[in-house]
């Protein structure tokens, strides 16, 4: 029977719809706990594993796709104990093995990530599937210091600049499922693991450090590119879009996701807002714009009343949502007025980097990614915009 390892990180993400970024140890993870955060890093890992069942698979009606001596198609899945992997298996009504348990009570380490790892590849798989952020990624990557397979990260994390992960969970199974059925046309690449700098960051750059690299299925459509740096533009392209974005708004309020681009927009309109965190602006013809909430997690976004919401894509990799700014919940765009109060904020040059790749969603929300989907305006400067396809 084909062997898919599994390894999930059950805190993974759970920052991110409260504002706390990351939650890399047990303080954040407490603080993130007590303003209310759900863990979701079970429930997309087992949405990706959903993808290797056949039924899942079918590439047309009657036809299914079944790996190498598994009768029925479904690979046994190699995991660790409890939240750590076998509750994402059984949710996703695959067949589980456990080979590690965590020692602890109810909490689990970057330690538990590296000797979970070591104890599923030591069984001999065919592919490990891992549920993370970058933090996650370098854990793996610390685990597997010898020969091994190909690895895929189902993205659960809040920041995720590594070219490892799927652009969504269910693109992480598809890819999988792609690479245990041996299709001739699926190779592998060697793919950055990459995790923020935060020396970068406490000098006001968002940009990401390379620690080594992982072998991932080559399958561009599905698995995601790394970040890269981006510049926010020149001040007079940033002074056109701000313009742009304030005679959109009028006299209302704005909440503006993390980066570069997004903060040089602020500042043009007169404000100072974070680097990571999602901010939101009250807006007034003929004067600057002031900070009524900083760092806002989904909340206080709901209780801000109607807005605007201003994005910008991730440099080379293009998310425009689901990535870093996971406040901007589904609940909170569906408030704020969804496709109708989305201003999507660009200059021409990052724009152009992209290559003709469309910018992506993963919101969670399979409805209002559908909604989203399709060509939006990008404003680039003062009266400019160009039409840009959006997708999963």
């Amino acid at each position: 029977m084909t062997r898919i390892g599994l390894v999930v990180n059950p805190v993974a993400g759970l920052g991110g719809r409260v504002g706390l970024g990351g939650t890399d140890g047990p303080r954040l993870r407490h603080r993130a706990l007590a303003l209310g955060a759900v863990p979701l890093a079970g429930e997309r890992a087992a949405a990706a594993l959903r993808e290797l069942r056949p039924a899942s698979r079918s590439r047309a009606p009657g036809a299914v796709v079944a790996g190498p001596g598994s009768p029925s198609g479904e690979p046994e899945v190699v995991t660790a104990a409890g939240a750590m992997g076998a509750d994402s298996a059984a949710a996703a009504g695959l067949t589980a093995r456990i080979v590690y348990v965590p020692p602890g009570e109810g909490e689990t380490s970057a330690e538990d990530t590296v000797a979970a790892v070591r104890a599923i590849v030591g069984e001999g798989i065919d592919l490990l599937l891992f549920a993370g952020g970058d933090g996650t990624a370098r854990d793996v990557l610390t685990a597997l210091d010898g020969p091994h397979g190909p690895v895929l990260g189902v993205p659960t994390g809040v920041k995720m600049h590594s070219a490892v992960f799927g652009v969504s969970p269910r693109a992480a199974g598809e890819a999988a499922a792609a690479w245990l059925a041996r299709s001739g046309s699926v190779r592998l690449r060697d793919a950055e693991v990459m995790d923020r700098d935060e020396d970068g960051l406490r000098d006001g750059r968002v940009t990401s450090r390379l620690h080594g690299w992982l072998p991932v299925p080559d399958l561009p459509a599905r698995v995601q590119q790394r970040k890269t740096g981006s510049t926010a533009g020149a001040p007079d392209t940033v002074a056109g879009i701000a313009a742009e974005v304030a005679e959109r708004v009028g006299d209302g309020l704005l909440a503006l996701g993390p980066g570069g681009t997004t903060r040089a927009v602020a500042a043009a309109l007169g404000a100072e807002i974070s680097l990571t965190g999602v901010d939101v602006l009250a807006l007034r013809p003929g004067r600057p714009a002031r900070v009524v909430l900083r760092d806002a997690g989904e909340t206080q976004l709901l209780a801000a009343g109607p807005h605007w919401i201003a994005l910008s894509p991730i440099g080379g990799q293009g998310f425009l949502l689901g990535r870093g700014n996971q406040q901007i919940s589904p609940r909170v765009l569906r408030a704020a007025g969804g496709r109708d109060r989305l201003l999507v904020l660009c200059t021409e040059r990052k724009l152009a980097a992209l290559a003709g790749r469309p910018l992506l969603l993963d919101t969670g929300d399979d409805t209002l990614d559908a909604e989203l989907t399709g060509h939006l305006p990008v404003i680039t400067g003062r009266r400019r915009t160009a039409l840009y396809r959006l997708t999963t």
